[in-house]
C-alpha cells in the first residue's frame, strides 16, 4: 500500500504534512468518520476517551512515536501491559484495544498507514463476573432497615422473592400485579416474552401496604419516585446501596445481588433448574445451573450433617 506523500489529500479530509500529520488530527478526522456513520454520541464519547489515553501515554514511554506511521506493535503491547500493573481490569483493556483497533483500522483505510500496529494482538481476557448474594441476616437487616418506607421495603421484596431485574422492576405496571391470583407479569427488555411469577405471602403483603399510600397519580408504573414518576434504574440502585450501608454491610451488594440471592437459596432449597428458568426468565437452561452449582457449595456439610 503507497504511503501518503506531503500533497495526497485522503477522503477523510486530512492532508498528511509534516506539520499536521500527527495523532491528534487523524484522531479528530476518526471521531468525524464515526459520526459520519451514525455511531452514538456514547460510543463516539468512549472511542475519543480510549485513544486520546492512549496517545497522551505514548510521548513519556516512546519519544518518536509523534506520527500515525511511528506507532509499532510493541507501543500498544506495552500500554496494555502498563494498564494490567494499575491494575485496569481485562474488560476495560478489551474495551480500549477495540478502539485502538478500530482507530488504526481507519487509518489503513485512509492510506495513512500501511498497516495497523494492533492486528494480531490478543484481547486481554476478560475477568468472570464474580456473584454477590446475600445471606439470610444480611437481607433481613436491609428489610427491616427499609421497614418504615413501604416503598422501599416492596422493593426490595419483590426483588428478593422475585430474583426480577431491576429493569424489570422499573417497568412494572399496576396492570400487572394481580393481587387477588397473587402474581407478577414481568416483561423482559431482553426481546423475550412476559413471563408470570408467583407471589408468596410477604412480597404480597409488601404490595398491598405500598399500594395502600402510593400516591394517585396518573402514571400507572407500580413503583414512583418521590416526585410521582416512574422511579429509574438509579433511583433503584441509590436506595438499594442506602439500606445496604444502614444495614453495615460492607460487601458490594446491588440490585442484581437481590436475583443472585433468589436464584440461590431456591436452588439450595431444591427447586429445580427448570422452575427456576422460568421464574428467571433465561432464554438457556445452562445460565440457570450456575444457581444450581451455587446452591451445592455446601452439599459436604450438609451431607455430614445429615450421616445416617
Amino acid at each position: 500500500m503507497p504511503t501518503p506523500s506531503s500533497t495526497t489529500p485522503v477522503s477523510a479530509g486530512i492532508h498528511t504534512t509534516s506539520q499536521n500529520s500527527n495523532l491528534e488530527l487523524t484522531l479528530e478526522a476518526f471521531l468525524r468518520a464515526l459520526a459520519g456513520k451514525n455511531r452514538s454520541a456514547a460510543t463516539i464519547a468512549a472511542y475519543r476517551a480510549d485513544v486520546a489515553q492512549f496517545i497522551a501515554w505514548l510521548p513519556e514511554n516512546n519519544l518518536i512515536a509523534t506520527t500515525q506511521d511511528k506507532v509499532g506493535r510493541a507501543d500498544i503491547t506495552e500500554y496494555l501491559a502498563a494498564l494490567a500493573a494499575r491494575p485496569v481490569s481485562g474488560v476495560s483493556r478489551a474495551r480500549k484495544l477495540a478502539a485502538l483497533r478500530e482507530y488504526f483500522r481507519f487509518l489503513v483505510d485512509h492510506e495513512l498507514i500501511a498497516k495497523s500496529p494492533a492486528d494480531g494482538i490478543e484481547t486481554p481476557r476478560k475477568e468472570r463476573n464474580k456473584r454477590t448474594w446475600l445471606l439470610p441476616d444480611e437481607y433481613r437487616a436491609m428489610l427491616a432497615s427499609a421497614g418504615s418506607n413501604s416503598r422501599d421495603f416492596a422493593i426490595l421484596q419483590v426483588f428478593l422473592q422475585t430474583g426480577v431485574r431491576v429493569s424489570e422492576l422499573c417497568d412494572l405496571r399496576l396492570t400487572e400485579v394481580d393481587m387477588v391470583g397473587r402474581t407478577l407479569t414481568v416483561r423482559s427488555g431482553k426481546g423475550m416474552a412476559a413471563r408470570i411469577i408467583e407471589l408468596e405471602k410477604k412480597a404480597t403483603a409488601a404490595i398491598k401496604n405500598w399500594l395502600a399510600v402510593r400516591p394517585p397519580v396518573l402514571d400507572d408504573h407500580l413503583f414512583l419516585s418521590r416526585a410521582g414518576q416512574p422511579i429509574s434504574q438509579r433511583g433503584v440502585r441509590k436506595l438499594v446501596t442506602k439500606h445496604r450501608q444502614l444495614a453495615g454491610i460492607t460487601k458490594k451488594a446491588s440490585c442484581h445481588s437481590f436475583r443472585h440471592t433468589f436464584g440461590t437459596l431456591k436452588a439450595q432449597q431444591g427447586i429445580s433448574p427448570f422452575r427456576l428458568k422460568d421464574w428467571l426468565g433465561h432464554a438457556n437452561l445452562n445460565t440457570t445451573q450456575i444457581y444450581v452449582h451455587m446452591g451445592r457449595q455446601n452439599a459436604a456439610k450438609e451431607m455430614e450433617a445429615t450421616s445416617l
